[in-house]
């Protein structure tokens, strides 16, 4: 029996066969595993998207409104405005009994429409806090209608741009042709004061009750972001500074 001359040579040749070609793929198919795994790090740390199972994930985001509900559309903020929105939504939902989640978008959109119509947000805001109290799907016997008691008969033109009357229960919406409603007034009369009459139908109110509502929200507002941006180390007797001489002028910028 010549078992020691066997040669290496077989062994080898059973090396290259089924076994090895199945490692070899395994090995292709970890480092492709690893690949993808290092790539998704890498998106989601640079633009805060995640790849597997959260869907995108962005930090500082506030949810517009589409469809008459919050839908998915996001805007990224800066720190300084998540900690300013949050600690507004945060006073909105313990006043007005809504979701914080909720009164951060709600928010958020107040801060966009000033924005982009050069009107104070936090009057904005004023304004949803006494017309519907957070309310989206509000009504009143008179035919207004969501967050900022908008009445469609009156205002389709403004409405005609998002798809018109039905759309004055989305949130984004309403906000937004409210507040272009509101600019409108007041820049019409060149009075804060007057123009918010102006928008609640009361023009005949003669100690301005209305208008004085608005603006001592508006003043509450003021002292939560004041209070934001001073600390809790800053002296509280302070907070008397927000009141202005002329409560009834808005400068426009």
């Amino acid at each position: 029996m010549r078992i020691g001359s066997i040669s290496t040579a077989g062994l080898q040749g059973a090396g290259a066969g089924p076994i090895a070609q199945s490692a070899r793929k395994f090995i292709s198919i970890m480092a492709l595993a690893a690949s993808v795994a290092a790539l998704a790090l890498i998106v989601e740390s640079q633009y805060g998207l995640s790849l597997f199972g959260d869907g995108l994930r962005q930090p500082y985001a506030a949810h517009s409104a589409v469809g008459g509900g919050l839908g998915t559309e996001a805007t990224v903020l800066t720190p300084v405005e998540e900690n300013r929105y949050r600690a507004l939504s945060e006073y909105v939902a313990k006043r007005y009994r809504v979701s914080q989640d909720v009164a951060f978008n709600l928010v958020s959109l107040a801060y966009k429409a000033g924005r982009e119509l050069q009107l104070d947000p936090l009057l904005i805001i004023a304004v949803i806090s006494v017309e519907s109290g957070f309310n989206p799907i509000a009504e009143s016997v008179t035919g207004a209608k969501g967050l900022m008691q908008i009445i469609p008969k009156y205002h389709g033109d403004k409405l005609e741009e998002y798809g018109g009357p039905g759309a004055v229960f989305d949130p984004a919406t309403n906000i937004q042709v409210g507040a272009l409603i509101l600019k409108e007034y007041i820049r019409r009369t060149g009075n804060v004061g007057i123009g918010l009459q102006m928008y609640a139908g009361a023009l005949g109110d003669v100690e301005d009750q209305y208008t004085n509502k608005v603006l001592g929200v508006k003043q509450r507002l003021q002292q939560v972001e004041s209070q934001l941006l001073r600390g809790p180390a800053s002296n509280p007797m302070r907070t008397a500074s927000l009141r202005s001489s002329n409560p009834f002028t808005l400068p426009l910028d």
